[in-house]
């Protein structure tokens, strides 16, 4: 994906949410302003292609994935049994820089993106350095011995961050003990308007 360079409140101020999960108490402040607007002004109406439009944007900045391959996910969705919004959100959960960061071994999705892209994670003990790689039920998700002493990784592991259900972890390993589900997703998603918008 090419590098996101919008500042990253502003970013979360547009969609409402703590993109990065990362804003503190000064973002919290803002969330309900939208960039260039000032508190209690009023909002312009968005039309429904409008929100279904954010929606998008939103999940794909949550996730830091590229139009186009937020698209090749959203087919394969479709292709796949099921109900296509709620695939494509366990597919987008599936991806090893999102694992990683579930896990808690980083303090969000794009430090997690960064330590894959820096040969930092191993999956069944081979260093895997592709961050859209779909983990398995049954794969071991570890750190290198260079990550587990980075102070910043081991002040995220001694956090006691909460683990969804679908993941295991022992210290500096970790592994996937089955396929995500739409309830283990904590985050404020419509997957249907997604659907929605692909669909017109």
């Amino acid at each position: 994906m090419g590098r996101a360079r919008a500042p990253k409140h502003k970013l979360s101020r547009r969609f409402g949410i703590d993109i990065y999960g990362t804003g503190g108490a000064q973002l919290q402040r803002r969330l309900g302003v939208p960039p260039g607007a000032r508190a209690g002004g009023r909002r312009r109406k968005v039309s429904e292609y409008g929100i279904q439009l954010l929606e998008k944007q939103k999940v794909k900045a949550i996730y830091g994935v590229a139009e186009r391959q937020f698209r090749n996910y959203y087919a394969e969705a479709v292709r796949r049994p099921g109900t296509p919004g709620k695939n494509l959100l366990q597919l987008l959960e599936r991806r090893l820089d999102n694992v990683v960061y579930r896990m808690g071994f980083a303090r969000s999705r794009p430090m997690a993106r960064q330590m894959v892209s820096h040969r930092h994670v191993l999956v069944n003990g081979r260093k895997v350095n592709i961050p859209s790689y779909l983990v398995r039920p049954g794969e071991s998700i570890g750190l290198t011995d260079t990550a587990a002493q980075m102070p910043t990784v081991i002040e995220e592991i001694g956090s006691n961050r909460a683990l969804p259900r679908w993941l295991e972890r022992d210290q500096t390993s970790g592994r996937v003990a089955e396929l995500p589900s739409r309830e283990d997703l904590d985050l404020p998603i419509n997957e249907d308007m997604i659907v929605e918008f692909y669909s017109r």
